[in-house]
């Protein structure tokens, strides 16, 4: 190739490769401040470097340094159905948080509708459940987002605070089970996988399997736990719910059980309103109180 085409070749190539580069969105703030609660779309990390987890950050007023809270959201085992989620924001549990001086985070994790990529949690088949690999690749997912956004400068780098939701609880429980030292407390709505198995309420994709594996994520737990469920709940019952809790328990971990009242027609989705928030929150304070970030410091 002539040496002058093989200078415009370069030059194309460079350029090319500075609009990939320029492409590839920066991880942190997305844009300005909104309402409430100073809410700000954030770009965090994942455990797939080519995906960038949609997160949305609130804060209170001022510079900080905040505690951090972190809400892991629910899932499906619905293909359709986690490509067309919303982002989740849990604005009635953040503002609760927030009030009491939490910057607070809603990541939002792989294979759900605007983050996409691979769905890395898969449990699998109904009756071959593997809920131990579901819980430990979404304890990654929020280990990813959790080590991003504790750096930052308006956030305490201890005392954090984990907040899960369905699917996202039972993550936050895998991830109680390896004793994270910057995490001081887990509350843990309806943890589980395989509700409604077939869709069909109060079942549940091999249940002994659920069993299992919360007594392994229990095994190396040091992170106090609040679990809570509704009366009404028919994902995971009461009566499911505290088998998990005691398995989770006699592994070795620190858990505080409750049964909460019912909750509308369905229980499972008490902490994304802003009534079933207030009907949690006696709980919730409780939890947050369970170990200061003093003490988490300690460990």
């Amino acid at each position: 190739m002539p040496p002058v085409k093989v200078f415009f070749a370069l030059v194309v190539l460079a350029a090319l490769a500075s609009r990939s580069v320029s492409a590839q969105p920066g991880f942190g703030a997305q844009g300005a401040e909104g309402e409430p609660y100073r809410l700000q779309q954030w770009l965090v990390p994942s455990p797939d470097p080519g995906t960038p987890a949609h997160a949305i950050l609130f804060r209170p007023p001022g510079d900080g340094p905040f505690r951090l809270a972190l809400i892991a959201h629910a899932s499906t085992q619905n293909v359709l159905r986690r490509a067309q989620m919303p982002q989740s924001e849990y604005r009635a549990l953040a503002a609760w948080l927030v009030a009491r001086g939490f910057a607070v985070l809603v990541p939002e994790r792989l294979g759900h509708g605007a983050t996409g990529g691979k769905y890395l949690e898969d449990q699998g088949g109904c009756d071959e459940a593997d809920y131990l690999h579901a819980g430990r690749a979404t304890a990654d997912e929020i280990a990813a987002a959790l080590g991003f956004v504790r750096k930052q400068p308006f956030i305490k780098p201890d005392g954090a605070v984990i907040v899960g939701h369905s699917a996202g609880a039972w993550g936050a429980l895998a991830l109680a089970g390896e004793n994270p030292a910057d995490v001081a407390a887990i509350v843990a709505f309806a943890p589980g996988r395989g509700g409604h198995a077939n869709d069909f309420p109060n079942q549940v994709c091999a249940p002994h399997t659920l069993i299992a594996a919360a007594a392994e994520f229990g095994k190396a737990a040091r992170v106090p736990v609040a679990w809570l469920v509704a009366a009404n709940d028919s994902y995971f019952s009461p009566a499911l719910s505290r088998q998990l809790a005691d398995a989770f328990r006699a592994g070795g971990g620190e858990v505080v059980f409750r049964v909460l009242a019912a909750y509308g027609g369905e229980g499972h989705w008490l902490p994304e309103t802003e009534s079933g928030v207030r009907l949690a929150a006696p709980e919730l304070d409780r939890a947050l109180k369970l170990r200061s970030p003093a003490a988490a410091k300690q460990r």
